[in-house]
Order: structure tokens, then sequence, then C-alpha cells
């Protein structure tokens, strides 16, 4: 059984979030390779970025589906409590409050699809929708080691 298996999905609310960070935009292949540099990139510079709510949190926030050219990408980010001072070359992106389901993924980032698979069947089978024009979050606990993140993947549903 993996390690998967034994964690439990469950829904959770978010208020709006704030974050402030770098947008990675590639070819699908390559999300792999680049979200961890943006990821350790942001790190070095989390003293740039005023009223960070949880240093030790990235939230990674995408589109399932690539509905349009701003939503397109993956953003590595920080939540803040208010937009000042942004560094010139990175970005905000407020998420609204949404409904998700969550799962958490421990292990590598490339075992990381076998834990959605096994949230969108249980989003399918407790009759949930999928809003896959959405934002998904995936919040990053460790990021450090592409063999050992410890992220939890939250699937905005209604």
């Amino acid at each position: 059984m993996s390690q998967n298996m034994m964690h439990q999905i469950f829904v959770e609310e978010i208020h709006e979030l704030k974050l402030v960070g770098f947008r990675v935009v590639c070819t699908g292949e390559q999300y792999i390779k680049e979200i961890p540099k943006a990821s350790k990139l942001l790190y070095t510079r989390l003293n740039e970025v005023k009223h960070v709510v949880n240093p030790s949190l990235q939230i990674g926030v995408f589109n399932a589906i690539d509905s349009s050219e701003e939503k397109d990408g993956y953003w590595i980010c920080v939540e803040v409590k208010s937009y000042v001072d942004v560094p010139e070359d990175m970005v905000t992106l407020t998420v609204p409050p949404q409904k998700y389901a969550v799962i958490r993924h421990r292990g590598s980032n490339f075992k990381i699809m076998d834990a959605y698979s096994q949230l969108h069947r249980w989003i399918k089978d407790e009759g949930f929708t999928r809003m896959t024009d959405s934002w998904h979050l995936e919040k990053f606990h460790s990021w450090q080691d592409s063999k050992k993140i410890d992220v939890e993947l939250y699937d905005t549903i209604i």
C-alpha cells in the first residue's frame, strides 16, 4: 500500500488568499523541473516579501485546464496579509474563497499524480464535481528534496 492510501481525504473551505511569488510558464513536461527551481528562488528571497503569514509554507496555484492565457502556468507563492512593496520581478495572485477536497502526499514529486488520481476518484465517488477552471492549491510543508516532499493537494469542488 502506498503512503497516500493511508491518508484521509477531507473537504475544507478556505478564505480568500493573497499570494506573492513567482509564475512558472513552460511546456508540460518541464514543470516537474521548473517548479522546484522557482520554489528554491522564492525561499532564498523570502526576506524581500512583506507581511508573510507563514514563511515555512509555500503554496502552489494552478488551473486544471488552460482556460485562458492569464490562467496558464503555475504560481509558487507565500500567503501575505496584504500586498505591500512587492518585489518588481514577483507576482501577486488573489484566490477567492473556495471549497476543496484535500489529500496529503508525502514522497517523491514523481508520484504526486498517484495521489491526484486517488483524490479525483474520491471526489467522483462522493458525488462532488471538480471545478477544473478554478484555482487549485498545493500547500508545501517540505519541498527542498524532490524525493521527499510533503504537500497537501487541494482540488476545487462544488
